[in-house]
Parts: structure tokens; C-alpha cells; sequence
């Protein structure tokens, strides 16, 4: 763990993962006092820095997806993550998606991937949350299941840990097979080089 704005993030993220268990790095960019450094050159020296040193980056950044872009195409070898399918916290219903048109423009950068975490904590319908099946699907659709992860902030859930992975692996009729090892963990593992025993 790091501040941004500490002086020796350079050389941290260098070495980061030397650290025992770390694989990446993840930053909340909604909180008001954080939202400039987005876009006002604060976090220009991370984006190089993350990429020579193969860091993968996740951000809650549902307000600035094209900056995402931008930073997706400035550096093609730096892997991001987008949390949450880019919903604002505090977000519900159809609403928490206003963002989605952008975060599927993401889709065309091959080093963005998208993390589906939280999800039925937006849903303003009981289990199995069928309001929000089809905005993981059109997710789905564009990132693919090689690049969209399940996740699920669980001390914010409406629901039980075991609903949080059965609305995933039994409710959703088009993630099957291959896809939803993929979707389940698999992809995620590969995205951020998690090398699993046997």
C-alpha cells in the first residue's frame, strides 16, 4: 500500500512486485480530493512507471473512462482494470450504468479488461437480480470472457456470498462452459500473471 502523492512511488511500483503477494495495484479516483489527478498530470509518472514494471493497474474511475482511454492508448503495455463495470458508488437501478456507452468504447484496447465486482448490491430487485443481467451481458459482449472478471465487495452485498457466485454461474443462461471458468477466476488469474499450483 501507497499514497500517490508519496514521493517514493516511482520507486515503489518499480519493485513492487518483488513485495511477497502483490500483483497489482488498485486506486479509488471518485473521492472528491482525488478526482483532478486524473486529468491534471498528477498521475503522469505512474502510467510509464506501472507499465515498465509489468504492474497491472484496477481504478474506480466511472468518471473518467475516456481518460482511460487515452491512458490505455498511450501506453499498450500497461493492463488496467476497470472496477465495478465503471458504476458510481452510491448508484441503483438502470441509472448506476449511465456510464456504460463509454466504458464498451474501452473494449477496442486490447489492455483494458473490465472487473463485474458489486453488482448486486445496484440492483434494486431481490435475487437473481435480473435487472442487471443484460448489462453484464452487453459487458460480456464487448471485453469478452477473457477480459471481464466476477467479483463481489461482499460487506456491501444485499445477498449471501453464495448468491454472489450462483447469480454468475447459474443464472445467467449465455456464460457456460469455458467462459465462465474464464469469467469465474480464470481470466483475472491470467490477466494479472497468478500462476496457480498443478
Amino acid at each position: 500500500w501507497f499514497y500517490l502523492d508519496d514521493p517514493n512511488g516511482r520507486d515503489l511500483v518499480a519493485h513492487w512486485k518483488e513485495r511477497r503477494g502483490m500483483l497489482g495495484l488498485r486506486f479509488y479516483f471518485n473521492d472528491r480530493h482525488k478526482r483532478e489527478w486524473m486529468t491534471d498530470g498528477s498521475l503522469d509518472w505512474l502510467w510509464p512507471a506501472a507499465e515498465r514494471a509489468g504492474v497491472p493497474v484496477a481504478l474506480a474511475a466511472a468518471l473518467f473512462l475516456p481518460t482511460v482511454g487515452d491512458i490505455a492508448a498511450r501506453h499498450p503495455g500497461l493492463k488496467l482494470i476497470v472496477d465495478h463495470m465503471a458504476v458510481p458508488p452510491g448508484s441503483r437501478g438502470d441509472s448506476a450504468y449511465r456510464f456504460q456507452p463509454e466504458l464498451l468504447a474501452l473494449a477496442k484496447h486490447p489492455n483494458v479488461a473490465v472487473k463485474a465486482t458489486g453488482q448486486p448490491g445496484y440492483a434494486e430487485d431481490p435475487y437473481p437480480f435480473r435487472s442487471f443481467h443484460e448489462h453484464l451481458h452487453r459487458c460480456f459482449d464487448a471485453f469478452g470472457p477473457e477480459r471481464m472478471f466476477w467479483g463481489t465487495d461482499i460487506t456491501r452485498m444485499p445477498c449471501s456470498w453464495r448468491q454472489c457466485v450462483t447469480v454468475f454461474t447459474d443464472e445467467l443462461p449465455w456464460l457456460k462452459g469455458r467462459d465462465l471458468d474464464l469469467v469465474m477466476g480464470e481470466a483475472l488469474c491470467n490477466w494479472v500473471g497468478w500462476r496457480l499450483p498443478g
